[in-house]
C-alpha cells in the first residue's frame, strides 16, 4: 500500500483502487516532489509502494511525457509524422517509434528538440557526452531536472552507504561532462565533497591531510579506481588505516574487478546512466550486488532470472516514478524520462544497451523457486528493502566479437584478467578485436596496456592462459567452438607499454575503449 502523506488533503492509494486517471497527473507530480525532498519519506514510499501501483504510475507518466513532447517539441512532432503517427492522437507509448542518436538526435538541431523549439539561455546547462562512440554530443538540462537527478544520486548513495557523513573524493573528470559536476553537487547532501578529478596525487594528498577518522567515498570510473589502488600500493600508501567505500560509474565492471577493489574498499557499488538520457538512471544496491554474485555461482538462477547462463549482467534498481523502461524485440532497453518539465524530453530512447526489467514481485516469484528471498541477500541489519524494479544490463548490444560462431564479450576478457589479482595488478586497459593472419582464418586478439612494466614473454603467456581458462569455464559457445576449431579459438595476447601501440593517446580519453 502507498500512503501519500505530507500533502494537504492527501488520500490513500492502494493497488486495488488506483488506476491511471483517478488522480490527476499534476497532483501526482506535487506528491512525488514533496516525498522526494527528504530521504526518509522517499525511502518509506519506495519500500511500501506495490509494484503494480508503481508500474501503472510509470506507464501513465510516460504517456503524459509523450503527449507533451508531441505537442510542444518540434523535432519529436516531426519524428512521429515521419512514422505515420498523428501527434494529436497518441493512445499508448508502446505504439510509438523508438528514438536514438541516428534517427532523432543527428537529424534535428538542439533547439528543435527542446520544449517550444527554443534553447533557454537562463537557468539551463549543457552537458557534453564523453565521445566514447566517436563523436561528443551536447545535451541541455533545465534546473528542475538537474535537481531531480542530484536528489536521486544522493538517495542511492545514502541507501547503499548509510547515514553517517562521508568525505567524498570525486575522481570523475570535471568540465563539460555531465557525470563529474552533477555527481559532485549531488553528493554534497551526503558529506564533505572535494572534486579532485582523476588525479592520484590529489586524492592521496587529501586523505593524508584529513586523516583516518573519516569514512571516505571515492567516486570514479572503474579503471581509475584500480589505478589509484595500484599507484597507492607502489608508493607504500597505508590503505588499511582508512575506511573507504567506492562508487563506480561510466562503464560496467566485472565481479573480478569488484573483488580486486574490495581488497581495500569496504563496499563497491556502481551507478548506471547514459548522458543521452540522464545520469543516475539506476544504481546497484547491496541486494543487486549479492544477486549478481549468486547468479554467477549458480547458473540455474542466472537462467531463471536473465534467460541465459554464459553472460551474467549487471543488476540495478531504478525509480519507476522518474523513468519508464521497456525492451524491444532485440532486448535493447528503451527509456522514457517521465517527469514533467524535462527541457529536452526523451521518449522510448534507445542507447543500444541490451538487458531487461524485472518488477519486484516478478523477481520474488523467480527466486522463490530456489527458496531465496531478496531479504536473505541483504546485509545484516540493512532494514526494509525498497520495492523498485530491477534493471539488468548486459552492455552495448554490439560490444562483441564473433569467432567461429562464438560471441566473446569484453566482460569475458576482464573476468579472465581479474581471475588472478597478481596479474591484474600489471594491467591498465585492454582491447578485444579479431586477428586475421590468413584470409578467412580469424582469432580473438586481446591487446593489453600495462600499468608501468615493459612487456615480457612470461607475463604475456600468463595472461593468455588465465583469459583462455576463464573463457573455457564460463562461455559455452566458446567451449563448443574450441572442440571444433581448437587452433583458431586460442586467444592471441599482445602486450604494450603504457600509452604505446593501439593505446597511444588513450590518456586523453575519459573512458577506456574495449573493442577495436
Amino acid at each position: 500500500m502507498m500512503t501519500v502523506t505530507d500533502v494537504p488533503n492527501a488520500s490513500t492509494v492502494t493497488s486495488r483502487q488506483w488506476r491511471p486517471g483517478v488522480m490527476p497527473m499534476a497532483i501526482v507530480d506535487v506528491v512525488l516532489r514533496v516525498l522526494a525532498r527528504r530521504f526518509g519519506t522517499m525511502r518509506w514510499t519506495l519500500e511500501r509502494t506495490s509494484p503494480s501501483v508503481s508500474s501503472s504510475l510509470s506507464a501513465a507518466r510516460a504517456l503524459r511525457t509523450a503527449r507533451e513532447a508531441a505537442r510542444r517539441v518540434p523535432a519529436y512532432r516531426d519524428h512521429l509524422e515521419r512514422h505515420g503517427i498523428d501527434p494529436a492522437h497518441i493512445r499508448s507509448v508502446d505504439e510509438l517509434p523508438e528514438t536514438d542518436k541516428a534517427s532523432y538526435i543527428d537529424p534535428n538541431p538542439l533547439p528543435t528538440r527542446c520544449l517550444d523549439g527554443r534553447l533557454p539561455l537562463i537557468g539551463s546547462t549543457i552537458d557534453e557526452s564523453s565521445g566514447s562512440t566517436g563523436t561528443p554530443y551536447n545535451w541541455v538540462r533545465g534546473a528542475a531536472e538537474r535537481d531531480h537527478v542530484r536528489r536521486m544520486i544522493s538517495f542511492f548513495a545514502r541507501y547503499s552507504f548509510g547515514d553517517e557523513p562521508l568525505v567524498v573524493l570525486n575522481a570523475f573528470s570535471m568540465g563539460a561532462w555531465a557525470t563529474g559536476l552533477t555527481t559532485a553537487i549531488a553528493l554534497e547532501r551526503n558529506g564533505l565533497v572535494k572534486a579532485t578529478g582523476p588525479h592520484v596525487d590529489k586524492i592521496l594528498g587529501t586523505m593524508r591531510e584529513l586523516g583516518t577518522e573519516h569514512r571516505y567515498l571515492i567516486v570514479g570510473y572503474p579503471p581509475f579506481l584500480k589505478l589509484l589502488l595500484d599507484e597507492g600500493d607502489a608508493r607504500g600508501f597505508d590503505w588499511s588505516a582508512y575506511t573507504m567505500h567506492a562508487l563506480l560509474g561510466g562503464e560496467g565492471n566485472s565481479e573480478g574487478l569488484r573483488d580486486y577493489l574490495l581488497r581495500r574498499f569496504r563496499s563497491v557499488v556502481s551507478g548506471y546512466g547514459a548522458t543521452d538520457v540522464e545520469i543516475g538512471l539506476a544504481a546497484e544496491t547491496p541486494v543487486t550486488v549479492a544477486l549478481r554474485r549468486l547468479a554467477l555461482e549458480r547458473r540455474e538462477i542466472a537462467e531463471a532470472l536473465f534467460g541465459e547462463t554464459d553472460r551474467v549482467p549487471m543488476v540495478f534498481q531504478y525509480n519507476p516514478m522518474l523513468h519508464n523502461v521497456e525492451t524491444n524485440a532485440r532486448r535493447e532497453l528503451l527509456f522514457t524520462v517521465c517527469r514533467s518539465g524535462t527541457l529536452s524530453p526523451k521518449v522510448r530512447y534507445n542507447v543500444h544497451d541490451e538487458g531487461g526489467v524485472l518488477r519486484d514481485d516478478e523477481l520474488r516469484q523467480r527466486l522463490a523457486v530456489f527458496g531465496i528471498t531478496p531479504e536473505s541477500l541483504a546485509p545484516d541489519g540493512f532494514g526494509r528493502l525498497v520495492r523498485m524494479p530491477y534493471l539488468f544490463v548486459f552492455g552495448r548490444a554490439d560490444s562483441t566479437v564473433s569467432v567461429m560462431g562464438a560471441n566473446i564479450y569484453p566482460v569475458d576478457v576482464e573476468g579472465g584478467i581479474y581471475a588472478d589479482p597478481s596479474l591484474a595488478a600489471h594491467v591498465r586497459s585492454f582491447r578485444l578485436s579479431l586477428l586475421e593472419e590468413r584470409p578467412g582464418e580469424t582469432r580473438p586478439l586481446v591487446s593489453i596496456e600495462l600499468e608501468r612494466d615493459e612487456p615480457t614473454d612470461e607475463l604475456m603467456s600468463q595472461l593468455a592462459s588465465t583469459i583462455e581458462a576463464h573463457l573455457l569455464a564460463t562461455n559455452t559457445d566458446y567451449r563448443e567452438a574450441v572442440g571444433e576449431y581448437p587452433e583458431l579459438m586460442v586467444p592471441v595476447v599482445r602486450l604494450y607499454a603504457a600509452g604505446s601501440g593501439p593505446f597511444e593517446g588513450s590518456g586523453e580519453r575519459i573512458k577506456h575503449r574495449y573493442l577495436g
